[in-house]
Order: C-alpha cells, then structure tokens, then sequence
C-alpha cells in the first residue's frame, strides 16, 4: 500500500516537470518566431526602402539623360547622400558611375553657380555634409581603382573617370566657381581641398596609386594612357607639394610610387612633361638627402623589402642620369645611398637554389618573397640600370680618375719628383678632351710610385664609387657581365684607375694593400674593393679582347703595363698564400683572393699562348723549391695552396721533379715498386707486329686501373710467326707504347687530324666512322697517360686548344674559345675576327647562325642554336655568333671524342697531378723538351764500365764529336737512339762499357739507357760510325 502511494508521486512530480518545460519551449519558440519576424520585415522594408531609392535614383538620372535642363547642385547633392545611404559597391557600380559624371557635367557648366557641385561648399547649413559626402564619393573612387585593369578597355575608362573625380576636387585650378570675384574664396577652397586629400591620404590613398601604376605599369608595354598616367602622377605629388616636402610625405611617396618598376622610362615616353615638374621642384635632389640619412634609408628598403628596393633604385639611377648637375654636387651622397640599397639587397641574395630561395630575373637566388607580378618589367628595370655602368655616369662619377692625364714620354723629364697630393693634382674642368684620349697613344709606363694620402677627400670619393660597383657587380649576379662591360667600354678608365691606385700610400703599390688586408678598418675595405674592382675589369676586358687588340692595337693597357700589373699581381696573390692569409679567409678577403688570382691567371695563360712577359717573370726568386717540397712532406696547407693556385712561381724543372715523385710515391702506395720482400704484379702480353694496334687494344683495354699503372712486359711476335729475340727491362715496352702511339695519331687513320697551319693533332671530328671509336679514344688517352706516368716521351704535337681542354680549362667561366682558335685554324680566325670589325650592315653577308660542313662529299649543316639556320647573323648578335662558331669548331664537334680521351688519360694521370702545368708545358711533359741538350749535365750523370773513365781518349772524342761536329738534330737522335730522357738523365741511368772488337759500329741497349761502345783508333772513324748508326734509326739494333 505504502509503495503504491511513494510510486504514483513520483509519477506526478515527473509529469509536473515535463510540463513545464514544454510551456518554458512554447514560450523561447514564440519568442525566437518575433524576432525572426521582426528581422525578416526589417530586412524586407530595408530592401523596399534601397530599391525605392534606386529606383529614384535610376529615375534622377533617366531624367538627367534625356536631356531635360540641368539638374541644381543641390538635388545631385540629395541623390548623392541617397545612393551612398545604400551604397553597395557590387550593386551600385553603374549608378555610382552616373553620379560621378553628373557631378563632373555640373562642374563643367559655363556661368551657373547653382549647378556647380562645388558651390554647396559655400552653405553654412550644407558645407560640413558636402565636404564629408565629397570625401565619401572620392574615397569610393579609390576603392574602385583597386579593383580595376588599365588593360581592359572598359575598366580603362572608368579609370579615366575616377581619376578625374579625384583630380577636380583634390585642386581648385579648374573650378569656375572662383574665377573673377570669386578669386577671394581661393584660400578657404584650398584648405578645403587639403583637408580631402589630408583624410584620402589617411585611408591609403598612395597605396591606391600603388596598385594601379603597378597594374598598368609593370609590363613590357605599359596599358595607361598618356592621361591616365599624367593625372595618376599629378595626384601622388600633390599632398608632397601641399606638405612642402615634409619627410613623412617624402616617404610615402618614395615607398608606393618611386618603387613602381621603371615608371620614371614610363613617364619619360608617355608624358616627359611630368618629368619637368620633378626637375622643378628639385625632387631628385631631395629624394637623395631624404635617403641619405641611414636610418630613413634602411626604413624604405625594410618596408619595400628586395624586389621594390630595386625598383626604386632603378628609377633613382634614371632620374640621377637626367641630372648631370644634381649628381656631380652631391655624388657623396647619391654613391652612398646606392650603396645602401645595394647592400640591403644583397644580405638576401643567395648562390644557390634552397626551400627558402627564389628566383629573381637580376638579383638570383633571393632569400626575401619575390613579386614574381614584376617579372614582365625586369627588362625596363634592367635599362634603367643600366644607365648606372653607362658611359655618361661614369664619366661623372669617376670624373677625379679620369681627368688624369697619362703623362706621355716626352713630359716625364719636365716634371718634378714631388709627391701627388689633392693640392696639385690636375684640376678638373676643360679636361675632358684630354681625359679620353686613347690609351695606345705613347705614354710613361704606369708602375707604383705612391705619394697621394690614403685619408685625402680625393682617394675616399674614389674608393667609395669603386665600393659603389663591386657591391653592384656581387648583388645583381644576373646581369653581371653587362655591368663589367658598361664598366670596361671607355678604353682609359683601367689604365687611368691603375694609374690612380700606383700613386697611393708612401710607396704605391703593393706594401699598402697587404697592411689594408691586416687592418679591418672601414678604410682598408674600401681600398681593397677598389683593387678588386680593377681586377674584376680588367679580366673581364683581357677575356673579351682577341690577341690584335692586346698585342697590336694595346687597347687600354700597353704590353710593358700589363707586364707590371701581372708582377704585382703575382707577389699579392703569393703574399697571400705564403703568409698564411688565405687559410683562414672568408667573405671579402677570399671574395679578393679569388678576384685578383683570377685575373692574375688570365694574364698567366695569355702569356703561355703567347708571350709578351720576360723570360722567368713568373717566378718568385725568393721561394726555395726545396723549401716548398719539405712544406708539402709535412702536409702543409700554404704550400697546398700555392700549388693549387700558383704553381707557375716554381721553376719547369721542378715541378716536373715534384710531378716525378707524385707518381712514385702512388707506385709504392699501390705496390707496384720492386722492394727486398715483394715484386710488383706483371703483365705479360703478346703482340704480332703485324697487328700490333689490335692486339694491343684487345689486350690492354680489360685490364684494371692499377694493372694499366703497374708493370707490362711485352713479346712481339714477328710476321713468321716466331717469338722475338729480347728482354723487356721496360724497352721493349716503351718500343711497342712509341710503335703504337704513332699509329693511332697517324692522320691517315682519321682518329686525330692536323691543324692547318703548324700540323698539331686533334681528335677528328669525323672519327665516328670508326666502329666502337669511343672505346678507342679512351684506349688512346690511357696510353698517354701510361706514357707520361712511366716517363716516357712520345713524339705527339697537339694543338693548343685540346690541350687546354685535357687540362680542364675549357671548364672555367674566364675561358675564350675565340682566344685558342688561331691553334685550330688561323685562317678561320682571321675570317671570323674581321666579322668581328665589319663596320657595315653585317646582315648584308647573308650568314645565319649555322655552319656548313662538308662531310665525305656532303655538305651537312649544324645550327649553332635551335633553328640557327633560319636566324640570320646581325650587328647585334655577331660577337654571339663568333663565339658560337668558335666553341662548335673546337668542343662541339669533337665533344664526345675529347671525353672519352681525357677520361682514359686520368685514369692514369690524376687531374691535380697536371694542374700545375700550362699547356706548353704539359706538351714538354709528352713530347720532351726541344730546348738544346745540355752536354755538360749529361756528362755529370754518366757511369762508365769496361776500361772507360772520363778522361779515356774515346770518351773525349766522343764529348767533343757531340758538342762540336753534330747538329742540335743529330745530337737529339743520338740520346734517342741511346734510350734516354729527361728522366733517366735526371735519375743518372745514362752508361757507357767499352766493347770489342773495335772494328764493329756503337749498339745500345735502351732497356738500360747503356751506350756499348768499342775502342776506336781513330776520331774521325768514331764520328763515321756514330753518324752511320743513328741516321739507320734502328735504336743502334738491340744488342
């Protein structure tokens, strides 16, 4: 009973709660469906009220088109604040169209004061709301210019239309309102003008002509209008006129219009007018004081970032061309505001791509966000920038250096020797004619002399401008090569800068440049960019220039000049090196380092293809070899490098010792050197001499690396059949690597041809006629190689050009093709180089960039670009030509054979172990040297057995036979025949045994580098035999 009564509560209390819940629902539903309602209807009676208006709206302006009278200033006025109550940007754009030109039509209206949009200014009652609905309207202008694209053709007049708006009432010069008597309301329109344009300014007005001048600008062709543009220009520096240049208004405007990509060439092609404006209110020259303080500069860089920096420097460097006297007055300041620039850009450029590098069309790899937006105006940027390396700044900027006078022979004696100082230096008007005279006329040779102060203004003004280059050359890495033609175009700047770095610090020269590189003062920086500078030009200026006009027409420098720069050069770079400089160097000094040994280097292979220095100019009197070879026993680092970098300051013969000893040290290492508990592996191979290069080929081409390195033992086998008589003690060997070298470089065989003029070999490019030539080839270099590895020479003259590409300098970027073509073919050459001065229409020859082979009775053409033969050769693109022609006759053609043979060579040869020599020298090092014997040396290095000694009759004859009757040719055949070389002379091999009976002729054995001679009664019986022997070039027969 008692749970029934507790159950049935429970029951009641439940349904109690529930009930009031839906009650509390029912009443959140009637209250969420009032609100819902009132929104609804607010909602619906705002859409009835917006389409009443625009329906009055459209109603006001059908009436205003169907040309009914003129509509007062004050029902436009009324519309005005109608449309903008409801104002939707997406919706209204047509109305807000119709407005603006109604309010433009009643500005134009003649002698109607009523009509005149401008006149409600005048109202007590209406000018506060005019001046903001006014506000409004321009600002829903700028709104829409954000949007709009100059290119399209209707965007591009309401362009024109929203321009105009901003035009006519951000000025009172077009309001007809204050002609005549209304000339007293000026001022107050005037201050009403600025107050629009002070609160446009505030909402963003400049970054609204940003964005248009950069859609209509940053283009290959620009998409405004000469009016456009005018108005846009006219607008943006109206508040810095009405501000009177304050530095915040100066900002603004550098930052969102300046940065606009090469809109000073726009302005300067569309509308120069503007650029007048800009010269009369001296913009320029404020601009440069404004940026000049460091602080204000970093700012604008930091808020343009890399891309627009540049930008803005591009239409800096236009404007500063067009204002000769502007730049000469404050070159201080324009030079370190560039630099500034320049450096800020450069912190981002990188050398290679990364996840955090882009790439920038003339800074490189950048490591700040790229506007890849701007990339179709980079070429205009690029004109613009150009103008900084063009002729007429330089002459500016360099002005100091190139008012110099290169003093010509006759006035040395005239002057006296008193120090240069700023004092008396040449003053600088009227010298401009003498200032660019040629340099090839007759002048003193410029060598260091010092006298001019280092702190003088003279040499700060110089070094900053050269600081000004280098940190353009190191930041705009695309277009580095323009900027150090720009820089090389006037034949006497080098000369002249030479001239102007020889006379500073006490003694010129070199002392002051190695004190600059232990002083890490701002001051040694500067100078030491100035000699990286001059050598950044003057390489590039000796690379591009052919060998007449180096050593006929001596542009820029004279030979003798050359000759002091490349030693002073050269005891820099050693410096350097030797005292420990480069070990540690990083940044600028190895930035240096790299500049100056490059054009060092330059100057070095120039000199070995053709000689202008003196015998021994590149050696250092003062480094011992010894001194060096202990060094590199001990694994030191600075004479690791001066091998690696300079080794032409170590006398031929000890390099070739040091070479000598490279590979012995490899042969032990390998164990390929016989010693007391172990011989070296030999191969033996059997070769018919009747088919000695196929036997030798099938043979030799399978073994391994170090069975080609170490020890060969050859049989030959005579046409019978029958083995040969004969122990090969390394010259049967060296027989069969002669025998076998001199058939594959036989022209006959056409895996090598002969250069027209002196006969020197190079692969053929024909050679691919031979099955499996690429194998050949790379068997052909590891003969070489073995040659040169065991010291032995073999008679192979190559041409010039393929031993600079077996030395791998085609592969470096200061390497000319054009430069080694006379090794080719001098003839092509000279056709080639007169391409070259062709003053003519070089059109008018009818060339294309293709050449026309002929190949076994074909005439074959191979373009040297993509559809080259449908491109024809022009003045423009001749030098391109040249050096395609050039690179195509000696690396395109032959690119597969040089591989193969420069791949079969350093698997014998290490490509250090040959770095250290020139192409001259590595042709000495294959063929020997044809400088005249030296009997004196041979005679110490000789062992006499079998009853000889030194002072032995015969011996004496044969002395004096050999330095006294024979030739220098005969004298040659004679070592030849005996076995000997350099090497073995070197290693004291060279023997002598009396032989019986004295009747019979001389033999040798060239296994042992051993002259058997018999003892001859007579002198004159000695020279008959010796003569008889050598002229039957039988190797005296083996004995």
């Amino acid at each position: 009973m008692f749970s029934a009564s507790q159950s049935s509560k429970a029951q009641f209390l439940d349904k109690a709660r529930q009930a009031r819940e839906e009650r509390r629902e029912l009443k959140e539903r009637e209250r969420a469906a009032v609100q819902v309602q009132a929104l609804i209807r607010r909602f619906l009676c705002r859409c009835r009220l917006q389409r009443e208006i625009r329906r009055e709206v459209e109603d006001f302006f059908g009436a205003n088109e169907s040309g009914s009278s003129k509509r007062s200033a004050l029902s436009v006025f009324r519309i005005a604040r109608k449309l903008l109550f409801v104002f939707n940007q997406k919706e209204d754009k047509e109305r807000f169209e119709k407005l603006c030109r109604c309010i433009l039509n009643s500005m134009d209206a003649e002698n109607e004061p009523k009509v005149w949009y401008v006149s409600l200014a005048l109202s007590k009652d209406l000018t506060l709301l005019w001046i903001k609905q006014i506000k409004d309207i321009l600002w829903f202008c700028c709104e829409f210019l954000k949007q709009l694209k100059p290119d399209i053709l209707q965007d591009s007049r309401l362009v024109n239309l929203h321009l105009t708006m901003l035009v006519t009432f951000t000025d009172t010069s077009t309001w007809k309102i204050l002609r005549g008597k209304g000339e007293t309301l000026r001022p107050a329109m005037n201050h009403i003008c600025a107050n629009i344009m002070g609160h446009l300014n505030q909402k963003g007005f400049y970054s609204v002509l940003q964005i248009l001048l950069t859609n209509g600008l940053a283009r290959s062709r620009p998409s405004l209008s000469k009016g456009s543009l005018t108005a846009i220009f006219s607008l943006a520096l109206r508040p810095v006129v009405a501000a009177q240049f304050s530095d915040n208004l100066l900002r603004s405007f550098l930052i969102h219009v300046m940065s606009v990509p090469a809109i000073m060439t726009h302005l300067a092609t569309l509308t120069p007018e503007r650029l007048a404006v800009i010269e009369s209110h001296d913009l320029f020259h404020k601009f440069i004081l404004f940026l000049s303080r460091e602080a204000q500069c970093r700012d604008v860089c930091v808020c343009l970032e890399g891309s627009h920096t540049l930008c803005l420097l591009g239409n800096l460097v236009y404007l500063g061309s067009l204002n000769d006297k502007v730049l000469e007055e404050e070159t201080a300041h324009f030079v370190g505001v560039l630099i500034h620039m320049l450096s800020y850009c450069q912190k981002y450029v990188s050398q290679k791509k990364s996840n955090l590098t882009h790439w920038h069309p003339v800074l490189g790899w950048f490591s700040q966000t790229v506007d890849y937006g701007l990339n179709e105006s980079m070429p205009l940027l690029t004109k613009q920038l150009q103008h900084l390396w063009g002729v007429h700044m330089i002459r500016i900027l360099f002005s100091d250096v190139l008012s110099k006078k290169l003093l010509e022979n006759q006035e040395i004696a005239q002057l006296p020797t008193q120090p240069v100082s700023p004092q008396n230096s040449l003053p600088m008007k009227n010298l401009f004619k003498r200032a660019f005279q040629k340099s090839a006329s007759v002048r003193n040779i410029l060598k260091p002399v010092g006298g001019k102060r280092v702190d003088s203004a003279e040499v700060q003004k110089v070094c900053s401008i050269c600081v000004l280059y280098q940190t353009t050359l190191t930041t705009l890495t695309q277009i580095r090569l323009q900027i150090l033609t720009g820089l090389t175009y006037l034949d006497d700047l080098l000369p002249k800068l030479w001239a102007f770095i020889c006379e500073l610090g006490p003694q010129g020269g070199l002392k002051l440049f190695l004190e600059c590189l232990s002083n890490d003062t701002e001051e040694s920086k500067r100078l030491l960019a100035m000699l990286m500078l001059f050598c950044d030009c003057s390489r590039h200026l000796i690379t591009i220039l052919d060998d007449i006009e180096v050593y006929e027409e001596q542009i820029s420098f004279k030979l003798e000049e050359l000759v002091t720069i490349s030693s002073f050069l050269n005891s820099f770079v050693f410096k350097m090196i030797w005292d420990g400089i480069v070990e540690n160097a990083r940044g600028e000094t190895l930035e240096l380092f790299h500049s100056v040994h490059g054009w060092l280097m330059v100057l070095y292979e120039r000199d070995c293809r053709r000689r202008f220095a003196p015998e021994d100019h590149w050696l250092r009197k003062d480094l011992k070899p010894s001194v060096l070879f202990q060094e590199l026993d001990k694994d030191k680092k600075r004479a690791q490098l001066l091998l690696q970098y300079i080794p032409h300051v170590i006398p031929h013969k000890n390099r070739v010792l040091l070479f000598r000893n490279m590979v012995t040290k490899e042969k032990e290492k390998l164990g390929l050197v016989e010693t007391s508990s172990a011989s070296p592996h030999v191969t033996h191979i059997t070769i018919r001499r009747s088919r000695m290069l196929e036997d030798g080929y099938e043979q030799l081409r399978q073994l391994s690396q170090n069975a080609m390195k170490g020890v060969i033992r050859v049989k030959f086998v005579n046409d019978l059949g029958v083995d040969e008589a004969g122990i090969d003690q390394d010259g049967v060997f060296k027989e069969f690597l002669e025998e076998i070298i001199k058939k594959v470089f036989d022209p006959a065989l056409n895996l090598f041809k002969t250069t027209s003029g002196d006969e020197r070999l190079y692969p053929s490019p024909t050679s691919y006629i031979h099955e499996n030539y690429l194998q050949l080839f790379e068997f052909v270099g590891k003969m070489l190689g073995k040659a040169v590895y065991e010291g032995i020479v073999v008679d192979v003259p190559f041409a010039s050009f393929f031993l600079s590409q077996l030395l791998g300098h085609h592969h470096s970027v200061f390497y000319s093709s054009v430069d080694e073509l006379p090794s080719l073919d001098s003839e092509f050459y000279k056709n080639l180089t007169s391409i070259k001065r062709y003053d003519g229409d070089i059109s008018d020859l009818g060339l294309t960039l293709s050449y026309d082979e002929d190949v076994m009775g074909q005439l074959v053409c191979h373009e040297l670009v993509p559809g080259g033969k449908t491109i024809p050769v022009t003045n423009e693109n001749k030098i391109s030509y040249i050096h395609l022609m050039a690179h195509f006759r000696m690396h395109t053609q032959i690119k597969n054979q040089t591989a193969a043979l420069i791949s079969g060579f350093r698997s014998i040869i290490k490509p250090e172990w040959i770095r250290m020599f020139s192409a001259p020298e590595l042709q000495r090092l294959i063929s020997g040297d044809n400088a005249e014997i030296d009997l004196e040396d041979l005679k110490k290095h000789t062992v006499y057995y079998g009853g000889f000694h030194g002072s032995h009759r015969v011996i004496i004859w044969l002395w004096d036979i050999l330095a006294n009757d024979f030739s220098p040719e005969e004298r040659a055949m004679f070592l030849k025949d005996t076995g000997d070389t350099l090497g073995s002379v070197l290693r004291g091999f060279f023997t002598i045994r009396k032989k019986e009976p004295g009747g019979r002729l001389p033999t040798s054995s060239t296994c042992f580098n051993l002259l058997k001679l018999p003892n001859y009664s007579k002198k004159s019986i000695l020279r008959e035999k010796l003569r008889y022997a050598i002229s039957m070039n039988t190797g005296f027969e083996l004995s």
